[in-house]
């Protein structure tokens, strides 16, 4: 009996093991197209810039630097037939001949350096070869001596297409200078531009069904340690309960957003995003290896999982990226979070909106605020603006209303009308129309137009406040001014004057024509003459009512 226990031990043992790496089955990633899927969507932010500046002659400048990784193909199509009056200038770091399907309007010149191997094909008109650098700050310079400034550097990687929507260029928010300084940016909020890219920046990897209920999700992002990534914003989702397990090379730092529901660890400085602030929380576990099965491993143990939600790895030329995690199609948290949840930092601060009129549905001819548009018109609005973290946002609008300049302000609901646009094109903005013919039958031509926005991601909105623009209009009829009647002091004592002024006047003149027309001798000659001496009945009654009143002591003193 003892002997064939002592066989079954063996046995025993190795179903432990066995289960015991069932439950922790790792996965292997693999490339993924257009760098999202079901649980993962990353944007990577490149050098460039974005400014309002155009030539004296009304065009834009713009400058494309394309960068290409050893593998990646050398063609790609470039298609500038709506664009706007520019000088485009392309660079390239490329060794290898760059081949370009090209189709352009007669508004379009570009720019490529002396010793480019790039070649044009296709309907372009106007190619120009310059000596100029093709290092970013120097192109810039170059560019800003030449014609006067900059109005875009946008960064592309493995670009596949490049096209222009047709829309103006500039910047729709301003930031107060035309100067044009390299920062990271997300070229996907250029509403000009429209890019696709072959690049491939992630790998991902699933042991969990996208459908599936499970109560909780892991999510594990891996940096390996030769990527230059340094600066990572973390959006979560998920209305689920989620473990994030974040490693990265020494002096990586992480951002997060709102954790609602949301474990995490790392190996890294994570940073809590608050209104006005930054909590810092400190690395909270060692791991020194990249190792794709390493790191799930690790990252099963510390949260005590059994499956992978989302296993990735980032690979980029940037520095900063920014990744929305969780699928929005789960179930919502029933249950309390566990002891480790972060607690929901305040709201990050609202967006700055901005609200640009146009006069014609095109959304190409932009109103100035000086400019005067007649009451029996229709007006376009495009709101639009920008968040922390870059992240695409949809804006609705509520409503909308006028206030009227001046002493007596009149206020008035504004019906508005949406407009269709897509999301290429609107990023980050909304279009709406106004009919003016409410403003016709007021007296003011000087309103400010507010509205109210609310900010929606993933179909999750909060208040996004409210957004206002000056609006001048002429009246097609004008109505009689409603003045505002203000009684003071001072009109008071004028008005009692003035009718004094008019009662010394009209009584002059009334005296003045007696004068002239001889009417008081007139009167004067026809008058009787008045007797000194009263008449009988005159004294008769004067003498009673003298002795009666004399009476009156002498019987009181009887």
């Amino acid at each position: 009996m003892e002997s064939s226990n002592m066989s079954l031990l063996p046995l025993l043992l190795l179903c432990l093991v066995i289960a015991t790496s069932a439950s922790q089955q790792t996965c292997k990633p693999v490339a993924v197209p257009e760098n999202q899927n079901a649980w993962i969507r990353l944007r990577e932010m490149l050098p460039g810039c974005w400014t309002n500046y155009t030539t004296q002659d009304g065009k834009e400048v713009h400058i494309l630097s394309l960068h290409y990784t050893t593998e990646a193909p050398n063609m790609f199509t470039l298609n500038m037939t709506a664009a706007q009056p520019m000088h485009l200038i392309i660079i390239t770091d490329s060794e290898q001949i760059i081949y370009t399907e090209a189709h352009a309007n007669a508004d379009v010149s570009f720019y490529v350096a002396n010793d480019s191997n790039m070649e044009f094909r296709g309907t372009i008109v106007n190619v120009q070869k310059k000596a100029f650098p093709t290092d970013n700050e120097d192109i810039v310079r170059w560019a800003t001596e030449k014609f006067g400034g900059v109005t875009s550097f946008t960064t592309i990687q493995n670009p596949m297409s490049i096209a222009s929507t047709g829309r103006e260029g500039t910047r729709l928010l301003s930031t107060g200078s035309n100067n044009c300084t390299l920062e990271n940016e997300l070229h996907a909020l250029k509403h000009y531009l429209k890019l696709e890219s072959n690049m491939r920046l992630l790998k991902s990897c699933s042991n969990q069904l996208p459908h599936s209920h499970t109560e909780k999700e892991l999510y594990i992002v891996n940096i390996p340690e030769d990527v230059r990534i340094r600066h990572v914003s973390v959006h979560v989702i998920s209305e689920r309960q989620i473990s994030l397990f974040l490693r990265g090379p020494q002096g990586t730092i992480w951002s997060i957003h709102d954790p609602k529901h949301t474990s995490f660890s790392s190996n890294n400085v994570i940073l809590l995003a608050a209104t006005g602030m930054m909590h810092e929380i400190p690395p909270t576990i060692t791991i020194p290896t990249d190792s794709a099965d390493a790191v799930q491993k690790k990252a099963l143990d510390h949260f005590r999982a059994s499956t992978i939600t989302s296993y990735s790895e980032i690979r980029t030329e940037g520095t900063m990226v920014t990744l929305v995690l969780g699928n929005k199609d789960h179930t919502p948290v029933t249950e309390a979070a566990p002891t480790k949840t972060t607690p929901s930092p305040p709201s990050p601060p609202q967006m700055p909106l901005l609200m640009q009129l146009y006069t014609s549905p095109d959304y190409r001819s932009p109103l100035d605020p000086n400019t005067k548009v007649q009451s029996d018109k229709r007006i376009y609005a495009e709101i639009s603006g920008r968040t922390l973290g870059e992240i695409v946002l949809t804006i609705k609008v509520i409503n909308c209303s006028v206030r009227s300049k001046g002493s007596c302000p009149v206020v008035r609901d504004m019906p508005f009308r949406p407009e269709v646009c897509s999301s290429t094109v609107c990023p980050n903005s909304t279009r709406v129309s106004f009919s003016l013919e409410l403003l016709q039958d007021l007296a003011s031509n000087s309103w400010d137009l507010e509205c109210s926005v609310k900010l929606c991601f993933s179909e999750k909105c909060g208040d996004g406040g409210r957004v206002k623009r000056n609006l001048e209009v002429t009246q097609t009829y004008i109505p009689p001014p409603m003045a505002c009647i203000d009684f003071g002091l001072s009109a008071v004592l004028g008005i009692a004057f003035g009718g004094f002024l008019i009662g010394v006047l009209l009584i002059g003149a009334l005296w003045f024509i007696k004068i002239r027309t001889g009417c008081p001798c007139s009167l004067t000659s026809k008058r009787q003459p008045v007797s000194n001496n009263p008449s009988p009945s005159e004294n008769s009654s004067a003498n009673a009512s003298i002795g009666s009143t004399q009476s009156t002591p002498t019987s009181s003193m009887a």
